[in-house]
């Protein structure tokens, strides 16, 4: 692990942290390889997906190819992205050692099993298939809660509840589909569950970076700070989430949902994102967080009968998740390998590409006549936004940290 972050240091109650200075150094810290594997997944799992539907390919074997696509983009690719992010900021969190070195590449191996387990089903089976993929994401929550258990971090367990769920949601979609049914109910939980981790997550970073930028710029007009009402929010925020997992066309979903998206938008005028507009890597933040509120309406526009079940879907993932998982992977790659944290034209680039894509994906529930074109562009849009990831952030992850950044 070849960083310039070596000495060790001493947080308060005296834990020490650090990382060694001998090995790759793609494997010094969690994002390195999970940001740099969930690029490269989410990119040739959609060519392979693209490939699959002009009828070039076969995929997913007996697993099905849609069953494939919808696990690969929730599980395959988010799972990595949802990995990088907690083994770099649990370590924060909680002031401990992260996870590095040999430990960190035994389970980003466990998670590259996965992926080749399901893309091999025809050769070792769909039940062995499923339960060497099903094995990471139990691992991680197990690293992670000894990690907040260890520090007493515990109010920090509200996030690992969200990687609880998407544990569930993940065995229950091979159950779901092994068992010859479609992964409705797991397909639902999931979305919620990285939905979730995106209201409680991002209720602590919009604030925080949205102030530290405001208060750069001489700026006194700073956010609200979290307070009751953001509590009531996330409280409001499970319940409504519940109901469209169980009962998605309920008038009540519709109800729930439909305040739900209200106090969203109120949470995040609250943190005065347009404030921020000079800077795109903190707006991108507001703008994908804004998405929230959006998914909430669709889905009670949908449970109303005014919006098919798979757009919300698209809007919610595309949109709500992926934009916020790209948003997050750019900044803690500049800020986590030294660079300047400010927003370049290709970083801008690919923030159009995936919030376009978000538009663009959900849009054929309205123009079912031009699916196929609108499936090729939304494919194009998300291979140009994480390809451009790759191009610009690939030579930072395996590369050795700068000395020096400036923050905001």
């Amino acid at each position: 692990m070849t960083e310039a972050i070596v000495q060790q240091t001493r947080r308060k109650g005296g834990i020490p942290r650090g990382l060694s200075a001998t090995g790759p150094v793609l494997f010094s810290y969690g994002f390195r390889p999970f940001f740099l594997g969930g690029a490269l997944c989410a990119c040739l799992a959609m060519i392979l997906w693209i490939m699959a539907m002009m009828g070039f390919i076969g995929i997913g074997g007996d697993y099905g190819a849609s069953a494939w696509h919808g696990h690969e983009m929730l599980f395959g690719f988010g799972s990595a992205i949802v990995t990088g992010f907690l083994l770099t900021a649990v370590p924060n969190w909680t002031g401990r050692l992260p996870v590095s070195g040999p430990p960190l590449l035994v389970l980003f191996l466990l998670w590259f099993a996965g992926r080749l387990a399901l893309v091999s089903t025809d050769l070792i089976g769909l039940l062995p298939a499923a339960l060497v993929e099903a094995a990471f994401l139990p691992t991680i929550l197990v690293v992670c809660v000894r990690e907040i258990v260890a520090g007493r971090k515990w109010a920090d367990l509200k996030v690992i509840a969200g990687l609880g769920a998407l544990t569930v949601a993940n065995i229950c979609y091979h159950y779901e589909t092994l068992a010859g049914s479609g992964p409705d109910y797991s397909q639902r939980l999931a979305i919620a569950a990285y939905t979730m981790m995106i209201v409680i997550v991002g209720g602590r970073i919009l604030p925080s970076f949205t102030r530290n930028w405001l208060n750069k710029s001489g700026r006194t007009d700073f956010p609200v700070p979290y307070n009751g009402f953001d509590l009531t929010v996330i409280l409001l925020s499970v319940p409504a989430f519940a109901l469209w997992i169980v009962l998605p066309e309920s008038s009540l979903t519709a109800g729930v949902t439909a305040s739900a998206a209200l106090l969203q938008g109120v949470r995040l005028w609250r943190w005065r994102g347009w404030t921020t507009w000079r800077e795109p890597l903190v707006v991108v933040l507001h703008l994908s967080y804004a998405l929230v509120p959006a998914g909430f309406a669709a889905i009670s526009a949908a449970a109303l009968g005014l919006m098919e079940s798979t757009a919300v879907l698209h809007v919610l993932t595309v949109g709500t998740i992926t934009s916020m998982m790209l948003a997050v992977m750019t900044r803690a790659t500049r800020g986590h390998t030294g660079r300047e944290l400010t927003a370049s034209v290709t970083t801008c680039i690919s923030y159009a590409a995936i919030f376009a894509c978000a538009l663009a994906r959900p849009s054929t529930a309205f123009m079912p006549d031009h699916a196929p074109a609108i499936y090729a562009v939304a494919g194009i849009l998300w291979l140009a936004a994480f390809g451009l990831y790759l191009i610009e952030y690939g030579p930072m992850l395996v590369a050795r940290r700068k000395p020096s950044a400036r923050t905001q």
